[in-house]
């Protein structure tokens, strides 16, 4: 598995998976459960990690998509 994107903007986070999971690109998110370390406030980004084979196309849909990777 590859990183592709690490963000704190869950809304970022939600419409990337839903672009590459329309692509029929499988997605895996990392962090999800660090609210509870950091009292969920929001200041530890989390991870979307795909396939390595997967990382060229994901990285050109997040392009098409004009979807900065922190």
């Amino acid at each position: 598995m590859k990183e592709l994107l690490r963000s704190t903007n869950p809304v970022k986070l939600a419409l990337t998976t839903a672009l590459l999971e329309g692509e029929g690109i499988a997605v895996f998110q990392m962090d999800v459960h660090m609210s509870v370390l950091e009292g969920s406030i929001g200041i530890l980004p989390r991870r979307l990690m795909v396939r390595d084979s997967d990382l060229f196309l994901a990285r050109a849909v997040l392009r098409d998509n004009a979807i900065e990777v922190e």
